[in-house]
């Protein structure tokens, strides 16, 4: 059994309220216990149209759980994904008000912007380099509408955590780096907080992007040229609040300054 159509679209609702109202809502799971990993994405979808149809506009998608650890954790087996919005994105030294999130972290990442589309199935590595026009260094602040604890369909339904992208840094060819070991370090008010190295997001950042085109491609979608795919943290999520400097260092790939006000 799975939810119904007006369950899919109450649930919706409720999360588009609590990131208007910063007022967390009780959790998907238990008000619609018979809600599927399926149902839940349907629900992210309702909910982006909600928010397609308020001047929003889809440029990506970022993927999650993309670490074993992070999988066991939450039960799964594969990571899941959400969608990015263009009223979600910061670039290198914003200053980013509080107030837009309920309880905020951050997380070091890679994002991939592709020159051509990328439509599954048996996409991999190297199809995904090949389509991608440049590799950008990029953080991503995650944010829960659900109270806790959370199960998986709560987090995806609720748009796989996505709070705000941040880009800057150098951006890169992917045949003029080596994907796999780009470093970086994460400092919060000048303290170093994480480190990181790229090849923990699966193996290899490619990768993915190729389960997402995949992924995508048994509900009749694709990975569209222009998008902005983020690969997947390869440092364990930071707790940020007003007042807060961060700064994200990835070496010859430059780096991502921002304040939280």
């Amino acid at each position: 059994m799975s939810a119904t159509i007006d369950d899919i679209y109450r649930a919706a609702a409720s999360l588009h309220q609590a990131e208007i109202s910063k007022v967390a809502v009780p959790q998907i799971s238990e008000i619609y216990p018979s809600m599927t990993i399926d149902d839940a994405y349907r629900v992210q979808d309702a909910w982006a149209q909600k928010k397609i149809a308020e001047g929003s506009r889809v440029i990506g998608h970022k993927i999650g759980l993309t670490s074993r650890a992070m999988q066991i954790a939450s039960r799964m087996t594969e990571p899941d994904y959400g969608q990015i919005f263009d009223s979600s994105v910061f670039n290198d030294g914003a200053c980013i008000p509080a107030d837009r999130f309920l309880k905020p972290r951050l997380e070091v990442e890679l994002a991939f912007v592709l020159c051509q589309d990328l439509e599954g199935p048996n996409v991999r590595v190297h199809d995904v380099l090949r389509a991608t026009e440049f590799i950008t260094p990029a953080i991503e602040i995650i944010d829960y509408r659900t109270e806790v604890p959370r199960k998986i369909v709560d987090t995806i339904a609720d748009n796989a955590a996505f709070g705000a992208l941040i880009l800057g840094g150098r951006i890169a060819r992917p045949q003029d780096i080596d994907v796999r070991w780009v470093g970086a370090t994460l400092s919060k008010n000048g303290v170093i907080e994480e480190s990181g190295v790229s090849a923990a997001i699966m193996g290899h950042p490619a990768a993915g992007v190729a389960w997402l085109a995949n992924k995508l491609h048994a509900v009749g979608a694709k990975l569209k040229v222009g998008q902005v795919i983020l690969s997947g943290s390869f440092t364990r999520p930071v707790d940020i609040a007003a007042g807060d400097v961060l700064h994200a260092d990835y070496g010859q790939m430059g780096s991502i300054g921002v304040s939280i006000g």
